[in-house]
């Protein structure tokens, strides 16, 4: 997986659906840092009627860089406020080969492992090997504090229709163990970009997130 396949860098903001009933707004951002380590970043807010009620705010972050072919995860970070808080951090430490992760108050070590990727950077690297020509098989994520195996699958291409047009996209699924299922639909072209999300989460309720907008940028972003 060479540096020079990586896509232009985005900002893109989708409209969250939560049984067809809009919940809230995520804004997602792909750029480069003045350190050179790359960055992917998303934040979500609660909008509509229901943040009368719930004002959730969650912020998540990966830090990364590429070490020869590979894509290598530094840190991850998830905030989240408003509600139910919580307060995630996990330290990639290479040259001690452990990941560090920390949960409000709670720490805890664990060894790392060769092609491992955060909860954030993982949606990321899909689009980077689709856009390589590869179709994901299988990642291996660190998640709540374990290292979690989330499989892919190509099911069809499809035509998807969007506020912001009509795109022809490639379907995947996603399956973790004795967790839900997730569709993906990448658009080709947007770089494989996923336009719409649909996730069945185990109590049957049905998540949706569809692009709202999205720009495009050749050179880096400013933080």
């Amino acid at each position: 997986m060479a540096e020079d396949n990586i896509q232009a860098f985005f900002e893109v903001s989708y409209k969250l659906y939560r049984d067809n009933t809009k919940i809230a707004q995520m804004e997602r951002r792909f750029y480069k840092k003045e350190s050179n380590n790359y960055v992917f970043s998303s934040e979500s807010k609660t909008t509509g009627l229901i943040s009368l009620f719930r004002k959730d705010h969650i912020i998540e972050t990966s830090v990364w860089n590429y070490s020869g072919q590979n894509i290598i995860p530094l840190h991850y970070s998830y905030k989240r406020t408003g509600g139910k808080k919580r307060d995630v951090e996990i330290n990639f430490n290479w040259n001690d080969q452990q990941i560090i992760n920390r949960v409000n108050d709670s720490v805890w070590r664990m060894k790392t492992k060769a092609g491992i990727l955060d909860k954030l950077l993982y949606q990321l690297v899909v689009m980077i090997d689709l856009k390589s020509g590869n179709i994901p098989e299988r990642y291996i994520v660190a998640d709540g504090g374990k290292i979690k195996e989330y499989f892919f699958e190509y099911i069809q291409d499809e035509i998807i229709e969007t506020p912001i047009g009509n795109f022809n996209t490639m379907k995947l699924s996603l399956h973790k163990k004795n967790k839900q299922e997730t569709f993906l639909w990448c658009a080709y072209d947007l770089d494989f970009l996923p336009i719409k999300v649909i996730t069945k989460e185990n109590d049957g309720v049905l998540s949706k997130a569809i692009i709202k907008s999205i720009n495009k940028f050749k050179q880096n972003l400013e933080n």
